[in-house]
């Protein structure tokens, strides 16, 4: 899954507290690392069905991933993982996440995942399911690719947030609909002080006609 940026465009949509106070119990339920964290060092594993390549690993940010392994495309394919993982998890605000945006929700209780909660004016006409204070699904279309993450399992941290460890995404073309790759991903974690950082990740999809499987393994780290 890319790095991708949401660009606000504004909206004429009225946003609605109902919307709004639903998706900020979701979003200060969701575990973050704390407002004070400076990122973390580790040695990584990565196995590349079946074979294996070591190295290390330095996160101080979304966009500032330091990944040192042998191989030049699975360092860029681990530096875009991790980034992802270091874009869900830092910290920030509901106001500076999609607070920002106006929202709205509909009705549709009977959906196993919840109600369907609009964002409106992000550029990417994102929208959530959302059920028991969670988010449980996330929805957005870009011009070259449209995605559904469906979070299937999550732990919960000893500050009672939902973590989650378990999730799918499916690819949509834009133009017609038509599904265009699937990765299944499972997460493990490891407690350092107050932050849990990742230990492993476990990603299954669908590459050049054949099923890939990688896996990243993070051990030893400190905390920054």
């Amino acid at each position: 899954m890319e790095i991708y940026t949401r660009q606000e465009t504004g909206t004429t949509v009225r946003d609605d507290p109902k919307a709004r106070e639903l998706l900020r119990r979701a979003f200060e339920k969701t575990a973050r690392w704390q407002p004070d964290f400076k990122g973390f060092q580790a040695n990584l594993t990565i196995n590349d069905n079946g074979n294996t390549y070591t190295g290390t690993v330095t996160v101080k940010g979304p966009r500032d991933i330091s990944v040192n392994v042998p191989d030049e495309h699975l360092r860029q394919w681990a530096q875009n993982q991790i980034g992802m993982i270091a874009i869900h998890r830092g910290p920030r605000s509901f106001e500076e996440s999609d607070g920002k945006y106006a929202l709205t929700v509909e009705e549709d209780i009977a959906h196993p995942l919840g109600v369907r909660l609009n964002i409106h004016g992000d550029g990417m006409e994102s929208w959530y399911r959302i059920k028991d204070d969670r988010i449980t699904q996330i929805n957005r279309k870009m011009p070259h690719i449209a995605f559904t993450i469906n979070v299937e399992e999550s732990t919960v941290t000893p500050e009672h947030k939902y973590l989650t460890t378990r999730y799918t995404v499916y690819y949509f073309s834009p133009r017609d609909g038509s599904l265009t790759n699937v990765e299944s991903f499972s997460d493990t974690h490891t407690r350092v002080q107050a932050s849990d950082l990742p230990a492993t990740r476990r990603i299954i999809s669908y590459e050049r006609a054949e099923i890939v499987t990688r896996l990243l393994t993070f051990s030893n780290h400190v905390l920054l």
